[in-house]
């Protein structure tokens, strides 16, 4: 019953979140277009910065990921969600309150550097979060529901955006956002304890010859506590199954984000999301992942992934944008999956950094992704195009998806790693 509590208060939490962080979705490019080139139809200005910041998003979560996660380990989940959740506040609220040219290069500068700690963070310490909570044979399930919460997020705050006008939009979305912050200080119990004296983090020595100060004690192992480069690559050699979950991740994801830069439709978006809220229901994960397994399911998902961006690939149909979708029941499942993979290949103590290398990957796939895409579709749309296939970048992103699919078949069933093979912090 506790597990239970815990979990709907982290459910709660990142709906509204995410509520928030979507509802701006549909109006940043209006504000951007007006802010930087008012009246114009085309603004190269306004690509460059979307482009910079994409990348500083990508770059700074690719470091910031593993950080943020093996601090969760060591000062508690609720302690590290409370910065991401704050600083996402700030921004929200810039534009809120006015959206001239000189806000907007406020927001900008601001926006850029919350990113870089904000841009991935919460999702990444929510999943940490369930796996403190939740039992290894129900995680990936736990996990289901996480990511139908966020797409049903995205489906509603989208929504309730065309029905608001630009300036309220921000508003409501600075509110709740807010909000969010204040009902997970209230309620959101911590899944670790804030007191990390009973560990000594510095191997070889114990905590009396460290230091007798609590927190001098506290300030050394937090100094301890970061991770270098070296501790990236050992955690993902920690065994075969973590490297090639992050190679699905890596791939898993160019291929998906490549996919909407391909499509360019939020309409688009918005029937996949709506099917993933279906597709993550409660009702299929509990049934598919005892009688499949979860390396099973994540290959299958990976695969109905890569025949789904194929189909559009090849029919350039009406009807493709409504059937295609359909398929998002089977694929949808790939990423709870991984990270249930993910998470039993650590300890308890080491869920943040894990998760957090993975989703670091995986925002760094963000980056890459329409940097390839983008640039290959635009000039297959064109006249210039070397032979006549206006899909062929979606073919790329399916094949692109095959390899992931590929990498999936060789992880073999998850089990915990014994705890002489987890990477110390």
């Amino acid at each position: 019953m506790e597990e239970i509590w815990k979990l709907s208060h982290l459910l709660v939490t990142l709906f509204l979140y995410t509520f928030a962080t979507m509802m701006i979705v549909p109006a940043i490019t209006d504000v951007t277009m007006s802010a930087l080139c008012p009246g114009q139809d085309e603004c190269s200005l306004a690509i460059y910065l979307t482009g910079f910041q994409h990348a500083v998003m990508g770059i700074g979560a690719l470091l910031m990921m593993p950080l943020l996660g093996n601090l969760s380990d060591k000062l508690g989940r609720k302690t590290l969600l409370t910065i991401p959740m704050i600083l996402t506040v700030v921004p929200l609220g810039i534009l809120g309150y006015g959206r001239s040219r000189n806000l907007f290069y406020v927001y900008f500068v601001l926006k850029c550097v919350t990113s870089i700690v904000c841009e991935g963070s919460v999702q990444c310490l929510a999943v940490a979060y369930a796996a403190d909570n939740v039992p290894e044979h129900r995680r990936a399930s736990a996990f289901g529901l996480l990511s139908a919460v966020g797409s049903s997020a995205f489906v509603c705050g989208t929504l309730c955006a065309r029905f608001l006008s630009i300036s309220s939009t921000f508003q409501v979305a600075a509110f709740t956002a807010a909000v969010a912050v204040v009902y997970m200080k209230i309620f959101l119990a911590d899944s670790v304890a804030e007191c990390i004296i009973s560990a000594p983090l510095l191997s070889g020595e114990n905590v009396e010859s460290v230091s007798s100060d609590p927190v001098s004690l506290k300030k050394e192992q937090i100094i301890t506590t970061l991770p270098s480069i070296k501790d990236l690559f050992a955690l993902l050699n920690i065994s075969l199954t973590f490297s090639l979950a992050a190679i699905v991740a890596f791939f898993g994801n160019l291929a998906d984000v490549g996919l909407y830069a391909s499509l360019l439709t939020s309409n688009v978006l918005m029937n996949f999301n709506r099917v993933a809220c279906l597709g993550q229901s409660l009702l299929l994960m509990p049934i598919l992942i005892p009688a499949l397994g979860e390396n099973r399911l994540l290959s299958i998902g990976l695969f109905f992934n890569c025949i789904h961006m194929l189909l559009y690939s090849f029919a350039w149909a009406d009807w493709v944008v409504y059937v295609a979708p359909m398929f998002s029941t089977l694929f949808i499942f790939w990423r709870p999956c991984l990270q249930s993979i993910v998470s039993k290949q650590v300890g308890a103590s080491e869920q943040g950094k894990a998760q957090g290398c993975i989703s670091g990957i995986s925002s760094f796939a963000h980056v890459v992704s329409p940097l390839v895409f983008s640039p290959l579709t635009a000039l297959f749309l064109s006249q210039n195009a070397p032979f006549y296939f206006p899909g062929f970048s979606i073919m790329c992103a399916g094949s692109i998806a095959m390899i992931a699919f590929v990498q999936s078949i060789m992880i073999r069933d998850p089990s915990k790693a014994n705890s002489c093979s987890h990477v110390e912090a």
